[in-house]
């Protein structure tokens, strides 16, 4: 499972007072920590301008726009607002599970084999259908898969 970082502007209309941020603030945190998540920062949210107040709520899960929309019920809940969705990236720990997530995000399934090399340092297979590198630049993947893993990454046809 991967670790989601969902971004919600909660007070699109900037009408909260610091009290009421406070509040929500508060709430919010016990709702996604019933999920298994937390909330990043908060605290500052008053100083923010008005129609730019952000949450960041990290959340493990298979299914990102789920929890996104699951997030912005229980925002629009808390705040009684009209949250407004922001972007959804990944915390990547460099596991099989970032490079499962990595190919699931270009549409496909691979093969994730890890080894060591002789200085002791990852190294990670990636084992794609042919047809798949057909379709998807075998550059890109190879690009995204060593960002997300941070180490050296091979991308294999079978």
């Amino acid at each position: 499972m991967r670790t989601a970082v969902l971004r919600i502007n909660i007070d699109p209309a900037g009408g909260l007072a610091d009290e009421q941020l406070a509040q929500g603030v508060s709430a919010l945190r016990a709702g996604v920590a019933a999920w298994g998540g937390e909330v990043l920062g908060g605290g500052d949210l008053p100083a923010a301008p008005p129609n730019r107040r952000e949450v960041q709520l990290l959340v493990a899960t298979d299914d990102a726009d789920g929890a996104h929309r699951a997030a912005l019920e229980l925002c629009a809940r808390v705040f009684g607002t009209e949250p407004a969705a922001g972007v959804v990236t990944f915390i990547s720990r460099g596991t099989d599970d970032d490079a499962h997530g990595v190919l699931a995000g270009f549409g496909l399934t691979a093969e994730v084999v890890r080894t060591q090399d002789a200085d002791g340092f990852d190294v990670v297979s990636v084992i794609v259908a042919k047809e798949d590198l057909e379709r998807v630049p075998e550059s890109r993947l190879h690009t995204a898969l060593e960002a997300s893993l941070n180490c050296e990454v091979t991308v294999l046809a079978k």
